[in-house]
């Protein structure tokens, strides 16, 4: 009798298995490369994480961990916090590769950030590292991850010095305003060098333009000169600045500095040069040329609906875009020129975003279809940022772009 009940049972498993399709991503191990990080790029996310690495010694790192509050009024509780390092992307996220942070762990809250630290050692015989952080909120059970390499072929050396805010919380982006000051801070008092690049660069191709982008033929850099850590420094010039303690190595930090409207729009002028992306060659050029740039924006922007509501409607939801590939995504460049903010701003936050040691993969899912439009950005190994990608472009993706600029062009994009 046991005997039939066993066979029962296994009977009914198995059913039960095939009725959820056998899916093998169900039973799969969750690793850095299968991971969704959608929640990353996504406009409603409720908390931003972040990993910054500090080099304390030849193979010792301190991370940082600010995880930004989007959300207002976080009561505690309600985000659990976490941490692993592993030593690829294959490496499965076991439970008991997690490190749980506490509460009690927390080295500093304010009003816009919670604090973390730990010291890492990497063995001698592991080739590569990487650390992730992990922000579950406990209400609906959405993860949020950041990962960053801490050792592999894409990155130079960490610099052994940071900015910090006037509340003590490490600088976490790479933008700052100009005459914002920053204090650098180190184990001991060291100078740090910086160099100034008034670079401005152009609007990247569309993604199914596979002619190779055009490369400045020169390049300006300024010495700016030294200046010692524990002492408030601010960036008076637009560009972007390369700070190091050591002008013969190849590890610095990167910022870029902007005006004070930034992330968002400030003038007609940046307008102009950021519908690119929806407009036609004569449009822009037509742009461009006008002597008012408002009066030029305002007939351009109503005469692709002919209606002001609906008008209203696509520059409050473009510039929102703008805003949020600004945020997201700059680096020397602003955020919205780069690759990933030209595909973020017309197709908006990807559905899924998973991560490769060597590049970055976007899909969305439209309605009413079974298949997927992908966008690859490939990795870069860049000595300003260890997070440069491009774009993999394909005149197999012209089709779908151009249905997002109409759907923009007719006040039809929702996200």
């Amino acid at each position: 009798m046991r005997k039939r009940k066993n066979q029962r049972i296994s009977i009914v498993l198995i059913c039960l298995i095939f009725s959820m399709g056998f899916n093998s991503q169900l039973w799969a191990q969750q690793t850095l490369e299968n991971l969704n990080q959608a929640l990353r790029y996504s406009r409603y996310s409720r908390v931003s994480p972040k990993i910054i690495p500090l080099k304390t010694g030849e193979r010792s790192f301190l991370l940082q961990m600010p995880i930004e509050k989007i959300e207002e009024g976080i009561e505690n509780g309600i985000y659990r916090f976490a941490y692993a390092v592993v030593s690829s992307f294959q490496e499965p996220l076991s439970a008991d590769k997690w490190t749980e942070l506490q509460d009690v762990d927390i080295r500093r809250e304010t009003d816009y950030h919670f604090y973390f630290e730990r010291e890492v050692t990497i063995p001698l015989e592991q080739e590569m590292a990487f650390a992730v952080l992990r922000v579950t909120d406990t209400r609906q059970g959405d993860e949020y991850y950041y990962h960053t390499d801490l050792i592999s072929p894409f990155i130079f050396d960490f610099p052994q010095f940071w900015g910090y805010y006037s509340d003590g919380i490490p600088f976490d982006q790479t933008f700052l305003t100009m005459t914002e000051p920053l204090e650098f801070r180190s184990r001991g008092t060291i100078g740090i060098h910086h160099f100034h690049y008034p670079t401005v660069f152009d609007v990247p191709l569309p993604p199914m333009e596979i002619r190779p982008a055009a490369v400045p033929r020169e390049l300006t850099v300024n010495y700016e000169g030294e200046f010692l850590t524990n002492i408030p420094q601010s960036f008076d010039q637009l560009g972007y600045y390369f700070l190091q303690t050591d002008t013969t190595s190849a590890s610095g930090m990167l910022i870029r500095s902007t005006h004070d409207a930034f992330p968002k729009v400030k003038t007609y002028e940046e307008m102009v040069e950021m519908v690119a992306y929806i407009s036609t060659r004569r449009e822009h050029e037509s742009l461009k040329e006008a002597e008012d740039k408002k009066q030029a924006l305002d007939l351009y922007w109503f005469n692709l609906t002919k209606e002001e509501e609906a008008s209203r409607k696509i520059i409050r939801e473009y510039f929102k875009q703008i805003e949020f590939a600004n945020i997201l995504f700059t680096d020397f460049k602003e955020g919205w020129k780069t690759d990933r903010g030209m595909v973020y701003t017309v197709m908006g936050p990807p559905n899924e975003v998973v991560f490769r040691l060597n590049g970055e993969v976007w899909s969305y899912l439209p309605e009413n279809s079974n298949s997927k439009i992908t966008f690859t950005f490939a990795r870069v190994k860049n000595i300003l940022t260890p997070n440069y990608y491009v774009l993999n472009r394909s005149r197999a993706l012209q089709p779908e772009w151009f249905k997002s600029i109409t759907q923009w062009r007719n006040a039809q994009m929702a996200f």
